[in-house]
């Protein structure tokens, strides 16, 4: 276990690219989330303000 952690004395380079690819794809997915809810909140504003009669 111990050398496939040391990644034949590469992983100070390993570990950390996988950190950063596993922080990106986290922040990719609160981004999508957030953006999707935000739209599906436009959109219902959109809809409760063209039920209104002027």
């Amino acid at each position: 276990m111990r050398e496939f952690l040391a990644m034949g004395g590469y992983a100070s380079y390993v570990w950390p690219s996988y950190a950063i690819v596993f922080l990106v794809v986290i922040a990719n997915i609160a981004w999508a989330r957030r953006t999707c809810r935000r739209a599906v909140e436009e959109a219902r504003r959109r809809i409760a303000t063209r039920g209104e009669a002027p």
